[in-house]
């Protein structure tokens, strides 16, 4: 039986995939470039930048009649058991096969951060830990697992890793980043490529350029860097994941550097990375950021204008969902507005892409392999053992560590019991579960106060609150610096809330005005070190933060987020 030309795996990609484009219609080629996320809310709160606002009504018939080119978080979105996530995802390629004449199934994506971003996977230490631990070789198989696992369930491309370079700690994603350093961010985010690559997923770098040297630490703010600090701090961590790391996708900034949005930048997305640095791979937009050209940026007049200049620019897939690379594209280029080469070109790539991975393959089938368990215990030590790895003890003038068994210790603060002051708002329980009240975490996260009773079951341990994470309640000082008082030592546990948009007080959207601990939290710490009892700081944070007249106290303590005696790791950890 002769097949078809583009369904020939023993064909050149590029052969294949020409063949397939002259087949092809207008409409069907712009399919390819476009995300559908059927499970987005519009009518409530979110887990993406202005979702309600953006997220245009498509019934489903509609959006995959023409075979999408990607769909979007089909984990990711809601709480789905893993092994009922799979298959509903197979059935959804099905139906996508089914709808198009090419029986081309669609790419599927979903955040992997700090792992891959479901229910009932495991939550691996964020990014701030990988920096702070700095073992390539153990973030290069943390990135191969979490890459196997989302293979397991048909996921084909991680919204990861964040290579931006932390400018002012102030910026509410600082908890997403590497470090500080060019090189550290570079050297430890493609060793995450690497992996997730090892595992034949596609990685994407995030994201480019300058988002994190926004003006005034703003999400979405213009970036104030000059040439030379691109050049050195901002651009070497993504050369080194496309050119060492081997990564094929790349996400675009939100930002804009000198009033030209890296969504509408030919000079870095064509001229930089694919002309200079020899990028072969696909180019997808942040989350709405083409429609932002247009009611953000203010540099195109309506939807058709903005598909020009993102495809002008080199964006080749609109994430996550249609809005611009639909009906006015299409539109625009029958009228003579915007030529379809731009059309072919993104539809090159991304089906090339999709070659690469065997979504051309007569023999594709989209079912899982065998049984999905995305929390193994092999994922578990692998996470513990990053944690342990990325603790770094400041100061211990007392030797009051380790902490000794049968000691009295009076636990205070408000991150000491509470699961969720161990993870970043990109693990699933943070990012989507606090929309979910009613829905168990799906993984066991010990919180500190359990993870210290469990390490010392003979020591008396006390606990106080004191008072909220942000709130400016002090009517539980009395109870802390009580319990502080009887006891041989206190360990404060002390940080932020990760959240989304303000509903936190680190994550996307959760940036701040100055670096005081949130609420009245260095009060509370100035109040139990006055008690005159050794005091032990542990900082459950997702950036540093100045610690007032506590920073003289003589008390065992973390100097940032990068070196800290605790940070945000999954709950199988003991307290450090």
């Amino acid at each position: 039986m002769t097949i078809a030309p583009w369904r020939d795996p023993a064909l050149p990609a590029d052969a294949r995939v020409a063949d397939l484009l002259a087949r092809m219609t207008l409409e069907e080629k712009a399919a390819q470039l476009y995300g559908v996320w059927v499970g987005a809310a519009t009518d409530g709160d979110g887990v993406a930048p202005l979702q309600r606002e953006m997220t245009a009504d498509h019934g489903w018939d509609e959006l995959v009649s023409l075979g999408p080119g990607q769909l979007t978080r089909s984990f990711g979105t809601a709480p789905v058991d893993p092994a009922l996530g799979a298959r509903a995802l197979a059935r959804a390629q099905r139906r996508i096969a089914a709808a198009g004449r090419f029986g081309i199934p669609a790419m599927a994506h979903e955040e992997c951060l700090a792992g891959f971003t479901a229910w009932r996977a495991t939550a691996y230490p964020v990014p701030l830990a990988w920096g702070a631990a700095f073992d390539p070789a153990l973030v290069e198989e943390m990135g191969r697992r979490i890459g196997h696992d989302l293979r397991a369930v048909g996921v084909h491309q991680g919204l990861a890793p964040v290579l931006d370079v932390v400018r002012d700690p102030r910026w509410g994603r600082v908890e997403e980043t590497i470090g500080e350093d060019p090189y550290l961010v570079g050297t430890i985010g493609t060793a995450y490529v690497r992996g997730l690559e090892s595992a034949g997923v596609v990685a994407t770098l995030k994201h480019f350029a300058g988002y994190a040297s926004s003006a005034g630490a703003r999400n979405l703010a213009p970036v104030r860097a000059g040439v030379r600090e691109f050049a050195d701090v901002t651009l070497p961590p993504f050369e080194m994941a496309v050119r060492e790391g081997g990564a094929r996708s790349v996400m675009a900034a939100y930002t804009e550097t000198d009033g030209v949005p890296a969504s509408a930048d030919p000079r870095l997305l064509n001229e930089l990375l694919r002309e200079e640095w020899g990028f072969t791979g696909t180019v997808v937009a942040d989350y709405y950021g083409i429609g932002f050209l247009e009611t953000l940026h203010r540099v195109a007049a309506d939807e058709a204008e903005a598909a020009h200049l993102a495809l002008a620019a080199g964006i080749d897939v609109e994430l996550p969902t249609l809005k611009c690379y639909g009906t006015p594209l299409v539109t625009a280029v029958r009228q003579g507005r915007i030529p379809q080469a731009l059309v072919d070109r993104a539809a090159r790539r991304v089906l090339t892409q999709k070659c690469e991975l065997g979504l051309l393959d007569p023999d594709w089938r989209p079912e899982p392999a065998g049984p999905v368990d995305l929390d193994s215990a092999a994922n578990r030590a692998l996470a513990r053992r990053l944690a342990e790895e990325s603790v770094i003890l400041l100061d211990n003038p007392d030797g009051l560590l380790p902490l000794a068994h049968g000691t009295r210790i009076a636990v205070v603060g408000p991150r000491a019991a509470d699961p969720l002051a161990l993870l970043g708002r990109y693990s699933f329980p943070s990012h989507v579960l606090t929309h979910h009240p009613e829905v168990p975490l799906g993984i066991e996260i010990p919180t500190l106060l359990d993870a210290l009773r469990a390490e010392l079951p003979d020591a008396k341990v006390t606990f106080a609150p004191g008072c909220g994470v942000s709130g400016p309640d002090t009517a539980g000082f009395a109870e802390a610096v009580a319990r502080a008082a009887e006891a041989d030592v206190c360990v404060a546990v002390l940080g932020d809330r990760a959240g989304l948009f303000g509903r936190g007080t680190s994550g996307e959207g959760c940036d701040v005005a100055d670096l005081r601990l949130p609420g009245v939290q260095a009060e509370l710490l100035d109040t139990v070190v006055a008690t005159g009892v050794p005091v032990i700081l542990v900082l459950l944070t997702g950036r540093p933060y100045a610690l007032g007249t506590a920073g003289s106290a003589r008390s065992s303590r973390p100097s940032s987020p990068a070196r800290r005696a605790a940070g945000r790791w999954p709950g199988c950890c003991p307290a450090g």
